[in-house]
Parts: C-alpha cells; structure tokens; sequence
C-alpha cells in the first residue's frame, strides 16, 4: 500500500489518464472513464496494488486515509 503514497490519491481525468486506464476500463465497475471524471488511486480485490478507480465506487478509510474499492472494504469489515 505504500504505491499509494507515490501516486495522486484523486484526480479528474485528463486526455493522458484516459490514454493510461480505458484500455482495460474501471477495475470496480468495468465502464470506460470519461473526460472529467474524478477517480482515485484504490486497492481492491484485484490484489497487484492500488489502482485508479471511479470515486463513487470507492471508500475511504478515516484511520488510515486511504481508499479501497467498496465491495473489497466490505469483505474486510466483515472479517475483522
């Protein structure tokens, strides 16, 4: 989870970031991203470090500010 302190937690896409992501889509919800939609760098269950991700399909943790994928935070919750 250190990647994520390299990296832009939250962004609006621009042309480049499109260029970077579309080819294999949002990891949480699998639609394309658009220009000017805001994503954030999450992890999630797709396990290879965090990815950028549609804001409204992530959750940000408040003790420890970092945003997960909302289905994988659930899974986590759940077991803790």
């Amino acid at each position: 989870m250190n990647d994520m302190n390299a990296c832009k937690p939250k962004i609006i896409m621009d042309l480049e970031a499109l260029n970077v992501t579309n080819a294999s889509g949002c990891p949480a919800c699998g639609r394309k991203f658009n220009l000017g939609d805001t994503a954030v760098l999450a992890c999630g269950a797709w396990g290879d470090g965090p990815r950028y991700i549609h804001e409204n399909e992530a959750v940000q943790d408040v003790k420890t500010n970092q945003y997960f994928e909302r289905g994988y935070y659930r899974s986590l919750k759940a077991s803790a």
